[in-house]
């Protein structure tokens, strides 16, 4: 049977592999968005409505009819006005007004190790986010990714970009952190499949390999054909390195908040358990790598201008 459902950030990175299933199930979608005219991937088959965080009411009136909600909206940095403190206060008003508008069930892609505690305001806003919406919700899974990766990803492109073009790439600190990295195709089937469940849940979204991030810069680098140098620097000459990089293309490449998260081991599960989603880094970037880094993609023009 035919049903109606509400993902946030079709027109993004994981939110438009979830619409792209919805779809091929057969069922309608609203997209709730912050770019009404942006082009989505399936256009004429998503009926758009714009983010009206400032109206709750409103905002439950554009998902009435609506079985369950796929959030994919967070943003990575604080930019302009922009804030964690501010993106958790949104998503308050998104949940309230799903529950509002009488939504089965919400499907909240968060992130591994999101925590209220976090002295990094990003996992701390998630972990805000997460906590309301466990005391709100009729029904809920949360989706916790490590660190992404597949066609459309900026940071595996980014990475690419400068392995392919600079004599050197640098990993800040030591370069033994670890890091888990997950098949966002493999992430949108498993929120797919989370949705059809009235089962409260809660699940680390990772894949089968574990690399310190030294190995995981090393497989991509070599997969690319690439002769970059690939140096341990201090986490200051990285993020300088970085943003000079930065002042020429125009966007934020790197901030000290994510070379902390990674450096403490932050994008890879602490549970311990089996991996949850199946496809291996090593075998996808042996066969996808030619693409990878062909040009620069840009964070700020993805979601701020």
């Amino acid at each position: 049977m035919t049903k109606t459902h509400a993902i946030t950030g079709v027109s993004g990175y994981t939110g438009r592999y979830i619409a792209e299933r919805i779809a091929r199930a057969g069922h309608d979608i609203v997209s709730l968005t912050g770019h009404p005219h942006r082009p989505t991937p399936l256009n004429g088959r998503i009926t758009v409505k714009r983010y009206d965080f400032d109206d709750l009411q409103r905002m439950a009136e554009d998902l009435n009819g609506v079985d369950t909600l796929f959030n994919t909206y967070w943003i990575r940095m604080a930019y302009g006005d922009m804030n964690h403190e501010r993106a958790s206060a949104n998503l308050k008003t998104l949940f309230g007004a799903a529950r509002e508008a009488g939504v089965r069930r919400i499907v909240h892609v968060s992130i591994a190790n999101a925590d209220i505690e976090s002295p990094l305001p990003y996992y701390r806003g998630k972990g805000v986010a997460e906590e309301f919406l466990r005391q709100i919700a009729p029904s809920y899974a949360i989706v916790k990714p490590t660190l992404l990766f597949g066609h459309g990803d900026i940071l595996l492109n980014n990475i690419s970009w400068a392995l392919r073009r600079f004599p050197v790439f640098p990993v800040p600190g030591r370069g033994d952190y670890p890091v888990q990295p997950g098949f966002v195709e493999d992430i949108a089937d498993l929120a797919v499949e989370l949705g059809k469940s009235d089962t409260n849940v809660e699940v680390d979204a990772v894949g089968p390999e574990t690399y310190s991030y030294m190995d995981y810069v090393r497989l991509v680098r070599d997969a690319l054909g690439s002769k970059c140098a690939i140096l341990k620097t201090p986490a200051s000459l990285t993020l300088l390195g970085t943003k000079l990089v930065g002042a020429v293309v125009g966007d934020v490449v790197l901030t000290r908040d994510e070379i902390r998260g990674l450096s403490s081991g932050l994008l890879t599960s602490r549970d311990g358990g089996e991996p949850t989603l199946s496809t291996r880094f090593s075998e996808w970037i042996a066969q996808n790598a030619r693409g990878l880094g062909a040009r620069y993609a840009s964070e700020l023009k993805r979601h701020y201008r």
